[in-house]
Parts: structure tokens; sequence; C-alpha cells
């Protein structure tokens, strides 16, 4: 899973297997490690919300969790949907972008670093 951060908004990109497992009702999470102290590290996740919950996201201190609402979940299972984009007040005038996209294949990049992405829809477009 990939993590974009830029100012008041939240990217995640998952891979096809990642994907399957957030269907399949799965947790799926990675962590980021600042240096050697043992709090200097940053864990991102993705889940599916409780039934009826909407999507949104979790912060504690070193931990970001991003529960998407099952019905976004199920709607994502959908091939020709590329990614949930939704935004999540965060305070009386704030909110926070999120966007959590299948991760397409690079059209410029050699196959060793397109390895479990999702095939990109402008493979074999002309500009």
């Amino acid at each position: 899973m990939k993590l974009r951060i830029k100012g008041d908004s939240l990217r995640l990109r998952v891979s096809r297997s990642e994907h399957n497992r957030i269907l399949c009702g799965e947790r799926v999470e990675d962590t980021i490690h600042f240096s050697s102290e043992p709090d200097a590290k940053l864990t991102y996740s993705l889940e599916t919300a409780s039934h009826g919950a909407a999507t949104g996201v979790h912060y504690s201190p070193g931990q970001i969790t991003v529960r998407l609402a099952k019905q976004d979940v199920g709607a994502w299972a959908d091939p020709s949907q590329a990614g949930i984009y939704t935004s999540v007040g965060i305070g009386s005038e704030n909110s926070l972008e999120l966007v959590i996209e299948k991760d397409f294949a690079c059209l410029d990049r050699s196959d060793e670093n397109n390895t479990d992405t999702f095939e990109n829809p402008h493979n074999g477009a002309t500009c």
C-alpha cells in the first residue's frame, strides 16, 4: 500500500492483492520507520468500517486508520471503479480529502515495477 500526504489530503493506493483482502473484510496495514527509536514510526491501515458507519479516518499517535463504509467497499469491487473519493469533516471549517485508489500499472515502467498492480486502462492508448 502506498501512502501520500499533502496538506489536508490523504491518498492510499492499494495493490491487487490488498484490494482483494479488503473485499474479503481483512485489514491491510504498513509501517514506515523514521529511526531506530521504538516510537519513531507511523503505521497506516485500511479496513472496512462497522455496519452502517461512514468512510472516515481514525488517528492516534503513530497510527492512521482509514475505515471504509461497507457500501463503498461493495462499489469498489466493480472493475470500472478506480477508487473511493470523499471528504471528511475535521472541524467547523476544515475537511480532510480522502482518496483510496487501485494502484494501476505505470505505463513507463518495467514489468518488475508493476508487480501486483491493476491493468492500466490507458495501456495501448496513443496520444
